[in-house]
């Protein structure tokens, strides 16, 4: 497992490396661009996916501008969920995008998704839906940062919202891997026939998940996230 991830101008060392205070002064040293480091503290925890970071060395600050594909994305890595680790999931769903579809990025967070795909794909309009307050905040920031018109930002409960927008979407993205099942239903109910669903979940094995209407396309290996268990990606495709 990577000893630290950078996010912006920020590193973010992971809680088990050993000699976490020299290892944060050797890095200010050696890496011009970064400006804070800082310790992961714990996992994961609660409905927005959260974890603390201590500060370690350089500015006391958990706000930055990370670089991606082409992109600006603005965030606090304490109160909002990020992980820099899923860039290349994120351009590859972007070039599978065709011209003018209508996409939805269930739980967007700051629209890490969204705002690759609206850069480097030609979608006819991009809709993110998130629950936390935070997230939402910086998600309308990071869609005027990279002065994109093609976006539409909602807050609140998916569950709540899709019904309400009343549209039937070409491709939809899940990027919850530990409760999308929940959501499952939700999501085909406004899939068009022939549309795109991107399935995101946490196994040790291959996932092999066969739902009635839906054809598996690819299945994709992503990070490790603990030993021998690893984020998927499944690419389902909605039968006429």
């Amino acid at each position: 497992m990577k000893s630290y991830d950078l996010i912006g101008s920020i590193a973010i060392l992971n809680e088990k490396v050993k000699g976490k205070e020299k290892l944060a002064k050797e890095l200010l040293k050696n890496h011009k661009n970064l400006k804070t480091i800082v310790a992961r503290k714990g996992v994961h925890h609660g409905l927005y996916r959260l974890r603390k970071t201590k500060h370690l060395a350089g500015k006391k600050t958990k706000e930055t501008v990370h670089r991606e594909n082409n992109t600006l994305i603005k965030l606090n890595i304490d109160t909002c969920y990020f992980s820099p680790r899923t860039a290349s999931e994120r351009l590859r769903i972007a070039k599978l995008v065709k011209k003018n579809e209508t996409i939805l990025v269930m739980f967007s967070g700051v629209m890490p998704y969204g705002i690759v795909i609206a850069r480097n794909a030609k979608p006819k309009k991009v809709y993110g839906i998130e629950l936390n307050k935070e997230a939402h905040k910086y998600a309308l920031d990071n869609v005027r940062l990279n002065k994109l018109s093609n976006i539409e930002l909602m807050r609140g409960n998916v569950k709540d919202i899709m019904p309400r927008l009343k549209i039937k979407f070409n491709r939809i993205i899940m990027p919850l891997p530990k409760t999308s099942s929940r959501y499952l239903s939700l999501s085909l109910k406004y899939l068009k026939q022939k549309g795109y669903l991107h399935y995101y979940l946490f196994s040790r094995r291959v996932p092999k998940k066969q739902i009635k209407s839906l054809k598996v396309k690819k299945i994709t290996k992503l990070n490790q996230i603990a030993p021998g268990k690893y984020k998927y990606c499944i690419d389902f495709q909605k039968l006429a």
